[in-house]
């Protein structure tokens, strides 16, 4: 024991004697909540550190003592002076000056937004946020756009649900590319060991003789199930009496059974319910005790109000007592969004999970039911949370969020992804966006800002830009645009770029790849049901034609899209008219 210590004692002074010298401690906000990915700089060195999973820091320094300066998105910034010998905590506080971080997000910008109108609208007692549709920008004034890649696709079931129900669907539930994307179409594989894969497409449009289509793809990389790092998931699910219907607390109970079953013994799973009150329904379980798993999941009942924000509290703290370090810590919150008790407003719930982000717990929202559902909470949440939301409206949907898509739901490759678009003004004279409408009140924010998302595992994103092409002609070699790709690896703030030309390789619309095809139909499909000014006439059977010419029918997800275009056709004109010879037969 003599010996170690003298060990010891012999290494400090040694370490000493180079000059070298340890600042330790921890970052925490003003509540006790350690702080994670803050940045750290040090002034003797000019260089930068981040806090690790629990707060805490270790920099190497050539002085006794050293200055250093905090900063975190949301924070005020601090700069301290440390002493080699001496455990420091740091305490932040919530920036209350020029804070952005209850601020509205853009999803896309052009620069050219203008102010009108303000915020959320209503459907019975659903609520969605009030989207602005984009609109034509002038290449020469405005050559750059940026969008966010955070791509839900929780859209596209939720039509699927009104439709099915006959009943008309709200505008402001239409997300184009959540709808195009729920498909996840024209998916290539990066190469090598590539994080995404690229890929453009210049094409005509089949609506606007005069104008033309491009189509940007990003395709993520699939990770191996097999070797995926462990899983800390937190089921974080609503209990209480609005989820007493077929449609909610049951279909969650069999979704999450369905889940269950893909769990690895190293993955772990707690449960959280509220319902009245919050309570820790199972304590961290490893997947290998999948059966218990499962009776605690059928065991749930529904009743009480909704005190939605003391269970995200406890849910994320439940998440960071069992983190683990370089593993996939996610919390699961399924509800149909109706908070009644505590913080409730989508502001307030901002502020909230914008916090809670920090410990570096990922969050997935489910979204279930009808009448009330919140879908403008559930987008908050996920947003702001690094994840992602979906909208389950029946067994077969659970099935594809939860098993088939699995990695793209739970497993994200990249945070934080924004596609940077400039255009050639000799190329291009106009250009839209196509979906990724932003919400009327972050346009009319002046402060509002674009923040990426999450890209998860396997997926592919679709964007798609309506052209008005320019009068001169030029060479090939010339490009129409460049894409700067910008993303942060999972956990870590550092910011890389991937630039790619977007060159002319026009395709005639009927000989274009069937996928995009099919997305175009999609992206047709969306602008009829929000009653868009830029469709033109075109009818519902143009919109059907384009999808049967290009759906595979052998896939259930593109067979059941052309019903539900018919579907649709019907509920917005009436039933179709028999024809002579029919009604003689009948």
């Amino acid at each position: 024991m003599k010996s170690l210590a003298a060990y010891c004692l012999l290494m400090l002074f040694a370490c000493i004697a180079k000059g070298q010298y340890y600042l330790r401690g921890e970052v925490k906000d003003d509540k006790g909540n350690t702080l994670q990915n803050v940045k750290i700089f040090q002034h003797s060195t000019r260089s930068m550190y981040q806090t690790g999973p629990w707060g805490s820091f270790g920099i190497k320094s050539l002085l006794r003592t050293d200055s250093l300066t905090f900063t975190l998105d949301g924070y005020e910034t601090s700069s301290q002076s440390f002493s080699h010998n001496q455990w420091q905590t740091v305490v932040l506080k919530a920036s209350t000056v020029n804070s952005n971080k209850s601020k509205p997000r853009l999803i896309s910008f052009s620069g050219n937004e203008t102010n009108e109108g303000r915020f959320s609208s209503a459907f019975d007692n659903e609520t969605y946020f009030k989207l602005v549709e984009n609109d034509f920008v002038p290449a020469l004034q405005y050559p750059k756009n940026s969008f966010s890649l955070n791509v839900n696709k929780a859209s596209y079931s939720n039509v699927r649900r009104f439709i099915n129900m006959q009943s008309k669907v709200p505008a402001d539930a239409v997300k184009i590319e959540e709808m195009v994307n729920y498909f996840n179409l024209f998916y290539h594989k990066p190469y090598n060991n590539d994080l995404f894969n690229i890929e453009t497409q210049l094409s005509s449009c089949p609506w606007n003789p005069n104008g033309q289509l491009l189509f940007l793809n990003v395709s993520a990389r699939k990770l191996d199930l097999s070797k995926i790092p462990p899983a800390n998931l937190v089921f974080l699910i609503d209990v209480s009496g609005s989820m007493d219907m077929p449609n909610r607390l049951p279909l969650l109970k069999a979704a999450f059974q369905l889940f269950v079953r893909n769990l690895r013994p190293i993955d772990q799973v707690s449960i959280v319910v509220y319902g009245g009150s919050v309570g820790v329904w199972l304590e961290p379980t490893s997947g290998i005790y999948k059966d218990s798993i499962a009776r605690s999941i059928e065991q749930l009942t529904a009743s009480g109000d909704t005190p939605g924000e003391s269970a995200i509290r406890a849910a994320y703290n439940l998440a960071r007592k069992t983190y683990i370090a370089n593993g996939v810590n996610r919390v699961i919150l399924a509800t149909d969004g109706d908070f009644n008790v505590g913080e409730k407003s989508e502001e307030a719930l901002e502020e909230l999970i914008t916090l809670q982000k920090q410990s570096g717990v990922y969050l997935t929202c489910l979204g279930v039911g009808m009448g009330n559902f919140k879908d403008s909470k559930l987008q908050t949440l996920a947003k702001k949370g690094n994840g992602n939301y979906a909208y389950i409206d029946d067994i077969m949907e659970a099935e594809k969020v939860l098993v088939q898509e699995i990695t793209q739901t739970f497993y994200a490759v990249a945070d934080d992804v924004v596609m940077n678009v400039e255009f050639n003004p000799l190329w291009v004279k106009q250009y839209r966006l196509i979906g990724f409408d932003n919400r009327r009140d972050a346009v009319t924010d002046p402060s509002s800002y674009i923040e990426g998302g999450e890209i998860g595992s396997g997926s592919s994103t679709l964007a798609m830009f309506e052209l008005i092409p320019a009068n001169q002609a030029l060479a090939d070699s010339q490009h129409i645009a460049l894409i700067k790709l910008r993303y942060s690896l999972c956990n870590n703030p550092d910011v890389e770029y991937l630039s790619y030309p977007v060159n002319n390789n026009f395709e005639t619309f009927n000989r274009l790849n069937n996928e995009l095809k099919l997305a175009t139909s999609i992206a047709m499909f969306g602008m009829q049901l929000r009653n868009s000014k830029y469709l033109g006439s075109t009818s519902w059977q143009m919109i059907y034609d384009v999808a049967l010419q290009s759906a595979n029918t052998s896939n259930f997800l593109q067979n059941e899209y052309l019903s539900l275009i018919q579907k649709a056709d019907e509920l917005y004109n009436g039933p179709k008219k028999k024809s002579r010879k029919n009604k003689k037969k009948d």
